[in-house]
């Protein structure tokens, strides 16, 4: 039973629901990997190994990361009213708990990438990745653009999942990941929007700690408007996709899809106001679940049929 809740309480910390966001993102990118043709030999194809590797990998770079924020934010969470309940600051888990957690995450990543071998490229990438997921949790103390640092730090997710699919392809054909970076340059418009619009919950506390983002430094109204307007931006590189690489097969469905995302954008932000930010969790979580794993569900049957 301690073990149990010790896990619990692990998994808690992390947000381990919030995986949603990022990794249908993977997997759509590992689905079009699987299924993009090569300009010079045979396609990839579907392997198991390759998508056991891309879920532990995804999950335990997010653990390390997640784990790493709550120790560096440990005196903030501890000052800021909404997040004086968290793990660290009522002593629920310690500080030897969440840095070890933290550490053995970090190993696992590392590790999984051997499993993508002949091709080393995920391993060879592994630490300058973990460094550079982990590095946003100190952007806010010197940038506004904490957010964007976010979007690009999820942006990876399907270029990642590409890499260790198709890596030997890229590494003699650079351009051969192209739609990874297509696919990822939305997640990094659509994570960068609705960090900027979970920022608005701590405008008060990020100027009193002298914390950096965009809602502290231009105040929530426009804060707003820059995320409606990077939510507008994902929806370009998402239609862009098929028309930049009509190789991949994308039709109706993935339209349909985009239409779906663009209409789902509106309600988010028709949940959010200047004036009442009470459901800017219920915008946050429940409307970019069903974004993300709407889009990969439907892009996947798509490209797969």
């Amino acid at each position: 039973m301690l073990m149990l809740a010790k896990t619990t309480h692990f998994l808690q910390m992390i947000r381990f629901s919030h995986t949603l966001f990022a990794l249908p993102f993977a997997l759509l990118g590992a689905v079009m990997a699987w299924t993009a043709p090569v300009a010079a030999g045979p396609t990839p194809g579907f392997r198991w190994q390759d998508l056991a590797g891309i879920l532990v990998c995804m999950v335990s770079a997010r653990s390390a990361a997640m784990a790493f924020n709550r120790l560096a934010d440990q005196v903030w969470d501890a000052a800021n009213p909404r997040t004086r309940m968290r793990h660290l600051p009522t002593g629920v888990l310690s500080l030897w708990e969440v840095r070890g957690f933290m550490a053995a995450s970090a190993a696992l990543f590392v590790a999984s990438t051997l499993w993508f071998l002949p091709n080393w490229l995920p391993l060879l990438l592994s630490v300058p990745v973990l460094l550079f997921v982990m590095g946003y949790s100190y952007a806010k103390r010197f940038t506004s653009l904490s957010h964007v640092w976010l979007g690009a730090a999820l942006m990876l997710a399907p270029v990642a999942a590409w890499l260790a699919i198709r890596g030997l392809v890229v590494w003699q054909h650079p351009a051969d990941a192209g739609p990874a970076f297509v696919l990822g340059l939305a997640v990094l418009c659509w994570v960068s929007g609705f960090d900027m619009i979970y920022a608005c919950q701590d405008v008060a506390f990020d100027r009193q700690a002298k914390l950096h983002s965009i809602p502290a430094r231009w105040g929530v109204p426009r804060a707003l408007r820059m995320a409606a307007a990077c939510h507008l931006l994902m929806i370009v590189p998402l239609a862009a996709l098929p028309w930049c690489f009509p190789q991949l097969g994308l039709g109706w469905p993935y339209g349909l899809a985009i239409a779906a995302v663009a209409v789902l954008l509106v309600i988010e932000h028709s949940l959010v106001k200047a004036h009442d930010l009470d459901r800017v969790n219920t915008a946050f979580f429940h409307v970019n679940a069903v974004i993300s794993l709407g889009l990969f569900i439907v892009g996947s049957w798509d490209l797969l049929t």
